[in-house]
């Protein structure tokens, strides 16, 4: 049982780096682009790329949250502690708002 716990663990750890892995790929995409934005000299329209570059970022973001949160289902199922479970449903619910509310964005920019 002690194996399973610690594949379990080692499993959690491997998603939640993917997670941080997409989210700091789309904070550095969106960097990059942006310098790009203000180092160019040709007649771009700035506010087109500036919300294309929120586009990408919010799609990110969004999928970074969501492999956060499998993440933590997963480390919650294993050891289900009445604690573990609170602290889970709490952290479940902010990401889902952050989720909701990023994805509200991305399709109202999109329009």
């Amino acid at each position: 049982m002690d194996t399973i716990h610690r594949s379990v663990e080692i499993v959690v750890v491997a998603i939640s780096i993917i997670g941080a892995l997409v989210t700091i790929w789309g904070v550095f995409e969106a960097v990059a682009g942006f310098l790009s934005l203000k180092l160019s000299r040709k007649g771009k329209d700035e506010i087109a790329v500036s919300e294309f570059l929120r586009q990408k970022l919010g799609a990110h973001l969004l999928l970074g949250l969501e492999i956060f949160i499998a993440a933590d289902v997963i480390s919650s199922v294993v050891s289900p502690t009445w604690d573990k479970v609170g602290l889970l449903a709490a952290i479940v619910a902010i990401r889902t708002v952050l989720s909701y509310f990023l994805r509200m964005e991305v399709r109202q920019t999109q329009q």
